[in-house]
């Protein structure tokens, strides 16, 4: 099947974004995909940069304004989506929150971010409740989809746990850049450890993984940085790590990838990780350090 990876520069205006990401989600569904995915937050700025209470305004619920518009999109295209929104789910309380849309538009399921950063930039602690649906694929037309969001992906337990449930497809929405300070070499270093980690998974599991980035340079509103520059970048990788497409660094891009899922079954015939897994000697897995 055809998979359509959106990698947009994003505005402080909202309705400008979702027109924009509107238009390009069309793009790719006349090139033939059946399934888009779109980066992480994708209606707006990344507000994590500062902790600031008046951005909990910018939260909606699930379903609401962004299920409704992509979902008549997707209804119209005949396409499922996954989306990458910010879920509020109560008064105080608040997720990272993909959705998948099926192709009557319809809500097939939604992941919450389980694995939550607060790093300088990306304060996402402060806005995030950490996810309570598990690593749990959604059940589409197109497939069962292993969804994760971002920092998610620098976990194989949250690649393997997908994958152990039937997941078909390994898919991360991302938001992920480098403060200008960094120098030349750790900037090449970062990039190349996210794109190497989830190659991995891939091989581990014998998946393909998309990966969708942002691009685009977004400065932080305190000041207390030189703001990110996103470095794009988004990928599909096959089943043996492989790069099948990948997208500029600096520049907004639509991708539009053939898949066989059917290579996944080849290639766990010739690496059988799932068989010879030594699950008698795994407990300790469920501790934070071994003492």
């Amino acid at each position: 099947m055809k998979i359509g990876l959106v990698q947009q520069a994003n505005s402080a205006d909202t309705a400008a974004n979702k027109a924009k990401l509107a238009n390009n989600i069309r793009q790719c569904a006349k090139e033939g995909a059946e399934l888009v995915v779109l980066q992480e937050l994708h209606n707006g700025l990344y507000f994590c940069q500062t902790e600031t209470p008046d951005n909990f305004d910018l939260a909606e619920p699930i379903p609401g304004p962004s299920t409704d518009f992509f979902g008549a999109l997707a209804k119209e295209l005949g396409i499922v989506i996954v989306l990458s929104l910010f879920e509020k789910r109560a008064v105080g309380l608040y997720h990272n929150t993909a959705v998948v849309l099926e192709k009557d538009g319809t809500i097939a399921g939604k992941y919450r971010k389980m694995h939550i950063p607060d790093d300088p930039a990306y304060y996402e602690k402060f806005y995030f409740t950490p996810g309570d649906l598990g690593f749990t694929p959604i059940q589409t037309s197109v497939g069962k989809l292993g969804v994760l969001v971002c920092w998610d992906q620098w976990y194989p337990e949250a690649a393997r746990l997908m994958a152990l449930a039937g997941a078909e497809l390994l898919i991360y929405p991302t938001a992920i850049g480098w403060e200008s300070t960094d120098t030349e070499d750790e900037k090449a270093r970062q990039n190349n450890a996210w794109i190497t980690v989830q190659r991995g998974h891939a091989v581990a599991n014998g998946l393909h993984v998309i990966a969708v980035n942002r691009t685009g340079y977004e400065p932080d509103p305190s000041g207390a940085t030189n703001g990110i520059q996103f470095w794009g970048n988004s990928f599909v990788a096959g089943p043996q790590g492989e790069i099948i497409a990948q997208a500029p660094q600096k520049e907004e891009a639509n991708l539009v990838v053939e898949i066989s899922k059917e290579r996944s079954e080849a290639v766990r015939r010739w690496w059988p990780f799932l068989r010879d897994r030594r699950i008698d000697q795994f407990q300790n897995l469920t501790r934070r350090f071994i003492d």
